[in-house]
């Protein structure tokens, strides 16, 4: 053991890490594209982007260089009654970006707290109003961050059953599959006709950390048409959908109705500064101006703003204005397709669900769908063994990989995690 790893043995508190068991952490000392190099020499490919952030790869030298030039031009100022150029350079992209009414942008630090604001906004946008609408809806399965207004509306029993007492109460939605469609939508229509529900907040598309759940754009629509009937504001939490991952830019380009609100973040800076952003329409913004400061958004963190995170955000734009961008996630999109057929049908696989460049593979387990199956462990050991550092959420395999990924690293990868299946039927 390195002394190194003994430091953080003594010293660091990991995350979604039980300490006491836990093997020893992988010392990486560098990282170039798709590849980690650890300070014993093997070398990864991160075939999860580190944790969904890095899309266009590690030590990408267009975003590195931004954020070098800015640093040395302004580093960070305080963002309540000041301003300076990348943000505003940021805001107007993202605005010209996103669906017409969206149009205000308000910055934060990470998915969580854009998830945070959101919430804010949607109550207190009734508030302001004098109307009483205080109920949230949700999908079950949800994951929106590990706040505690996040945590309020997602997963319960799961992550966060300590603080459950301290959550305000939500109400959920079964998942949709396609045995219960119309039913949730009959039950969405008439719990939004109490009138009492603020919002309704979604993971469009796919449920990320739920194990890559998927379920179609038709029936979202249709969900999304019945707020609007009963003036539900709607927020699309695309903090892990946005930037390609369904293989348009946001997953609500696959959607006819667009939310009020959207939460951005994760591949917002390519993975190399943290950086939320809550955008919404005007209308929203609107309802916050009044002489009364109390109806302000009395909302903000101290590194709001910063200037730095701005110009990693635009450098990562730019990276998505080139058709390379698009001709890279096109090919893992068709790699995955081609792939599908290695895995159905397989006598260890429950399912195989992709879209975009996520492709996610079941695998059968008497412990059920669970973040806390024992698989989980088995496959994660199994990969590194191999090369590849890809986290299973349970007994579910992902594959959401970096954009610069080569066709070689990725049927690399695609082979083992055949191996480790097959292992699995032995």
């Amino acid at each position: 053991m390195s002394d190194l790893i003994r430091k953080d043995l003594k010293h660091v508190w990991h995350p979604f890490t039980q300490m006491q068991t836990a093997q020893a952490p992988i010392l990486i000392t560098r990282a170039k594209d798709t590849l980690l190099f650890s300070e014993d020499g093997r070398e990864y490919i991160d075939c999860n982007s580190s944790w969904w952030v890095n899309v266009h790869g590690h030590g990408n030298e267009h975003i590195a260089n931004a954020i070098s030039e800015q640093a040395l031009q302004l580093d960070h100022v305080i963002f309540a009654g000041v301003t300076h150029p990348k943000a505003i350079e940021l805001s107007e992209r993202i605005a010209n970006l996103l669906p017409q009414l969206l149009q205000k942008v308000f910055f934060s630090d990470d998915g969580s707290t854009a998830v945070e604001v959101a919430l804010k906004m949607a109550f207190q946008f009734w508030y302001n109003q004098g109307k009483s609408k205080n109920r949230i809806l949700a999908l079950d399965g949800a994951y929106h961050g590990d706040t505690f207004g996040a945590m309020s509306i997602g997963q319960r029993g799961y992550f966060n059953q300590p603080f459950e007492h301290f959550f305000f109460d939500a109400d959920f939605l079964d998942f949709p599959d396609s045995s219960n469609e119309n039913q949730l939508l009959e039950k969405a229509d008439e719990l939004f006709a109490s009138g009492e529900f603020a919002a309704l907040m979604v993971e469009p598309l796919v449920q990320g950390s739920a194990g890559m759940r998927m379920y179609s754009a038709s029936w979202l629509d249709k969900l999304v048409a019945i707020a609007r009937k009963y003036e539900v504001l709607v927020i699309f939490d695309e903090v892990m959908t946005a930037w390609g991952r369904t293989g348009k830019l946001f997953a609500m380009d696959h959607c006819a109705l667009k939310p009020d609100i959207v939460c951005l973040s994760k591949g917002l800076t390519g993975g190399f500064v943290p950086l939320g952003l809550t955008v919404a329409t005007e209308k929203i913004y609107q309802a916050f101006l009044a002489p009364e400061k109390t109806k302000a958004l009395l909302h903000g963190h101290s590194f709001t703003g910063n200037a730095i995170a701005c110009a990693a955000a635009c450098a990562s734009l730019d990276i998505f204005e080139r058709a390379t961008t698009w001709e890279n996630i096109a090919r893992i999109v068709k790699s995955h397709e081609d792939k599908i057929s290695r895995f159905e049908n397989h006598p260890s696989i429950e399912s195989v669900r992709m879209i975009g460049t996520i492709l996610a593979i079941e695998l059968k387990s008497e412990e059920g769908n669970t973040y806390f199956s024992s698989l989980r462990d088995q496959a994660y050991d199994f990969f590194l063994e191999n090369g590849l550092l890809i986290r299973p959420l349970g007994n579910v395999i992902f594959l959401n990989p970096p954009y610069c990924i080569s066709d070689k690293q990725l049927h690399f990868a695609y082979s083992k995690i055949g191996a480790f299946v097959d292992s699995l039927s032995n």
